[in-house]
């Protein structure tokens, strides 16, 4: 089991800036990849961003030049940097993290997900 803990989330003004922290209950170098998602009311949880163990990086199109994930395996972290943020950002957030298990299926881990909301 990975136990995911987020923090950072808040009420910000448009334009400004959150930084969301995200820490894992294990070594973050068992775990294949990690990511950030989120969700409003009443639509499907979407993917913002993601990294994989060797730093490669995934951005939803409306985030990409404002948001930068990064990991950081020394302290079971991953972390999601928000600029110039817009009303349409707000949503829960969610610290997702994907390993494989020893049969090599692969498994999903959610933290209790933090609130992000925009004001205009």
């Amino acid at each position: 089991q990975v136990q995911l803990v987020e923090s950072g989330g808040g009420l910000v003004q448009a334009g400004g800036s959150l930084s969301l922290s995200c820490v894992a209950s294990t070594s973050t170098t068992t775990i294949r990849s990690m990511g950030w998602y989120r969700q409003v009311p009443g639509k499907q949880r979407e993917l913002v961003a993601s990294i994989s163990r060797g730093g490669t990086t995934n951005y939803v199109d409306s985030v990409k030049g404002r948001f930068t994930i990064s990991r950081d395996d020394a302290k079971n972290t991953m972390s999601l940097q928000m600029n110039s943020m817009k009303p349409d950002d707000t949503a829960v957030y969610y610290c997702n993290a994907n390993r494989l298990l020893s049969n090599g299926s692969p498994v999903n881990y959610w933290g209790q997900g933090t609130q992000v909301t925009v004001s205009s």
